[in-house]
């Protein structure tokens, strides 16, 4: 369902002539492919809805580290590219989870698996993984997880 909305955002931006949105798409259905081609070398099927949601995460992760840096350099027009990119990508992610709510969400799994220490921790993030990609920042949730677990 996201490839069909990629797709079509792509198709969009040529009619509109928004090289910037145009270009952002493109970059991610370039990473898309990517992540398809790395699935088949591995015998898997192409990437599938929550990988694609982790995928754009990922660029977001980057896109924001990279506009720091350029931030720090004192490059800000190349800071505003990043920050128009992060808004694109942004777009074709579900609404984030509030801090309050991944917070409620992990003692929910903590307590649903019965996990007892830090060593329970990788089964939590995986099920928090499996339920709510692309829908919350998994380092504060791993954080969190992790002061649960003490």
């Amino acid at each position: 369902m996201i490839r069909e909305t990629l797709s079509n955002a792509q198709k969009d931006a040529m009619k509109a002539k928004d090289a910037a949105r145009l270009s952002t798409v493109r970059l991610i259905l370039a990473a898309v492919k990517d992540k398809d081609i790395a699935n088949r070398g591995l015998g898997k099927e192409q990437a599938s809805d929550d990988e694609i949601l982790q995928l754009l995460a990922k660029m977001i992760k980057q896109r924001e580290e990279s506009e720091k840096i350029y931030v720090e350099g004192g490059r800000p027009e190349l800071a505003a590219k990043e920050r128009e990119e992060i808004t694109v990508i942004q777009g074709f992610m579900p609404e984030q989870l509030s801090e309050e709510k991944v917070r409620e969400i992990c003692v929910a799994i903590v307590a649903e698996l019965g996990a007892q220490g830090l060593k329970d921790m990788g089964k939590c993030v995986a099920a928090l993984r499996e339920r709510y990609a692309g829908q919350m920042d998994f380092a504060k949730a791993s954080a969190i997880l992790k002061e649960l677990l003490k």
